[in-house]
């Protein structure tokens, strides 16, 4: 009884409840609709790919529930942008509901074809609106997007077994099939100009026996897991050169991902690598600038080549989720390098090998409790599947006038296998180095500090002074420990900093010599 009772008082106050609600009774709207903006800028997409979705919101703040005749796209079914209303999809809409002090969200995305109109120096402003209304209670939602033409490069797809085109490549002479997506460039994609952006998916290997030469002022967009493979007897070619906006980077080559949108601008681990295999010959990049990768750069083999295997000056490497320049086993010459913000170390030379950096800046202020590693690593071994390890020469690692620092202590560490038939070589002269062994973790001769075969004339712990590390500005300030504490033999052997200042008479350490800030605003 008492059951019966709760359910007919229930239901009794439910009908009371609803009829003084108008839930079904809709106004037209009177042209007082808010919106969250009133221009939704879509990010610089490239020709015929599709874009992020953008959103934007509608509110209704009156006391009374409405309803929207006609919501549009200003060009109608002909326009390049598509609309999900309230979880509908389309370009015109009729009778949008929305209730009294409530919102809807429009979902906005586009493709856009450049060449169906004129394009400026390869790039398009693409318009449209999104109309609410009509006649005296009209109002409109400006869209705006950049569209820029592009070379894309990427993978056949076999249309009936869907399958993605894999790498075929060359090592010691054979043809080693691989999993890896990819396709070899033509002899005509040999050359990378700076006419146009290139958009890269899967990896694009150079042929043996080829070089792939890029531009000064040339940009590279690579997607998800896709990078450069430059294979057994190729060659890269980076030929950047000094840029006069600092902003722009107008001469440089960029490298880094394929998502535009201001957001992902310094998110790392958005593409793969700049992969040198073993056998890859003479080669050298200069001005660049290599961002938001996996591993900056994968240098394989070649230990005792004449000369290096890579020569990398005046260059940038910056979020890289895992490593920023990772040598195994092989030979690279660095000068006026800048090496910041690295998900395990900036720099690692493993698996022995010969380094020698001059003038350059390795740091690292990662920003995630993950980081296992300092900003430098050096070791000789390499272990396998089942624990074994593999011992080889570290000939010489030398770091000239180098800053090594970051936001952990220590940022080098010396990981050696010891063995009398494997050398250990290394050495750090005039450098900056955070190295503060508080808990005496680091023992043994490679940590001897006072030891000349290893430490000379370095500088431990104090502050470099960076503007702003974090944000991998790496200029350093009159503030700087690292000032007038260059040896000028080092100096000369690299005599103007990477932007171009002459340091030979009052050298610094790392790879910029000292600014004065401005004061900020």
């Amino acid at each position: 009884m008492k059951q019966f009772i709760y359910l007919a008082c229930t239901v009794i106050f439910l009908s009371l409840w609803s009829s003084c609600r108008k839930d079904f009774e809709f106004s037209p709207s009177t042209g007082n609709l808010e919106f969250s903006k009133d221009t939704v800028y879509l990010d610089t997409v490239f020709n015929n790919i599709g874009s992020s979705t953008y959103n934007l919101k509608v509110y209704n703040r009156s006391d009374d529930d409405i309803v929207i005749p006609s919501l549009k796209l200003a060009l109608g079914e002909g326009s390049n942008y598509r609309l999900n209303v309230d979880g509908l999809s389309g370009k015109v809409f009729n009778n949008i509901e929305i209730q009294a002090k409530d919102s809807i969200y429009i979902f906005i995305e586009t493709t856009i074809d450049i060449t169906q109109t004129a394009a400026n120096n390869g790039k398009f402003l693409y318009t449209d609106q999104i109309e609410f209304d009509a006649g005296s209670n009209l109002q409109k939602v400006e869209l705006v997007t950049l569209v820029q033409d592009a070379i894309f490069i990427y993978p056949n797809r076999d249309n009936t077994t869907k399958v993605i085109e894999t790498l075929k490549l060359d090592i010691n002479g054979d043809q080693i099939d691989t999993d890896i997506q990819g396709r070899e460039l033509l002899p005509e994609e040999l050359t990378f100009t700076n006419e146009k952006p290139y958009v890269i998916y899967g990896f694009a290997a150079v042929p043996n026996g080829e070089t792939l030469t890029i531009d000064a002022g040339a940009r590279l967009y690579f997607h998800r897991n896709s990078g450069l493979i430059i294979t057994e007897g190729s060659s890269l070619k980076v030929n950047g050169a000094l840029s006069t906006d600092t902003e722009a980077l107008e001469n440089e080559v960029i490298f880094e991902g394929d998502r535009l949108e201001p957001e992902f601008s310094e998110v790392p681990g958005q593409w793969g690598t700049i992969w040198l295999f073993e056998g890859s010959l003479n080669n050298t990049i200069n001005y660049a600038t290599i961002k938001n990768a996996t591993i900056g750069i994968l240098c394989d083999g070649d230990p005792d080549v004449a000369g290096e295997k890579l020569k990398i000056t005046n260059s940038q490497i910056y979020n890289s989720s895992s490593f920023g320049i990772l040598g195994r086993s092989t030979s690279i010459t660095g000068e006026n390098v800048v090496i910041n913000n690295s998900g395990q170390s900036s720099f690692a030379g493993t698996f022995g090998g010969r380094y020698n950096f001059t003038h350059a800046t390795i740091a690292n202020y990662w920003n995630n409790s993950s980081r296992q590693f300092p900003a430098l690593l050096l070791n000789n071994f390499i272990v396998d599947e089942e624990n074994n390890a593999t011992l080889t020469d570290l000939s010489e690692a030398n770091f000239n006038n180098c800053i090594i620092y970051g936001n952990d202590n220590p940022e080098i560490l010396l990981d050696e296998i010891q063995d009398d038939a494997v050398n250990f070589n290394f050495k750090f002269t005039n450098c900056l180095i955070r190295f503060n062994d508080e808990f005496n973790n680091f023992t043994g001769p490679n940590y001897d500090l006072t030891d000349t075969n290893h430490y000379e004339g370095n500088i431990f712990n104090l502050d470099p002074n960076f503007k702003n590390a974090n944000e991998n500005m790496l200029i350093i300030g009159d503030d700087s420990a690292a000032i007038n504490k260059g040896f000028v033999v080092f100096a000369n052997e690299v005599p103007v900093d990477i932007l171009n200042v002459n340091r030979t008479t009052s050298p610094d350490l790392g790879a910029y010599q000292h600014i004065t800030f401005p004061e900020e605003n």
